[in-house]
């Protein structure tokens, strides 16, 4: 390998998902990350590809650091995972953050129709 960006292409770029779990999971315990470390993470991993459980730690950290450039990542995983999701619409409500709160009533008011009665009922607690 001739340079630094040839290696960060062919290793960096490959992690498993057991990896980019740990990975963010771990900055999940940083007090704060800028919005320029969040876009390089989604660029570099392809965050909004990965499986479930890397792509509900991706959205963890949309809604502790309040990543707005990303808040689509977040209604998307709750309309494609609504029990993993279940957790995510918590997250959003007790931030007491007005646009998150209003996501995830926006996000259930879609697909509350299509959610097994137990979880919608969970949600819609959570919610109102």
């Amino acid at each position: 390998m001739e340079n630094a960006e040839e290696f960060e292409s062919v290793f960096i770029h490959r992690l498993l998902p057991d990896q980019l779990v740990l990975l963010l999971e771990s900055l999940l315990e940083e007090k704060t990350l800028q919005p320029r470390t969040l876009l390089c993470l989604e660029k570099t991993y392809c965050l909004r590809e990965q499986d479930a459980e890397v792509q509900h730690r991706w959205c963890e950290l949309i809604v502790k650091h309040k990543y707005s450039a990303a808040y689509r990542d977040v209604e998307q995983f709750l309309q494609d995972h609504q029990a993993m999701g279940v957790y995510l619409y918590g997250e959003l409500m007790v931030n007491k953050d007005a646009t998150q709160q209003q996501l995830a009533r926006k996000s259930f008011a879609k697909i509350q129709e299509q959610m097994d009665i137990p979880t919608a009922k969970v949600v819609r607690e959570m919610l109102f």
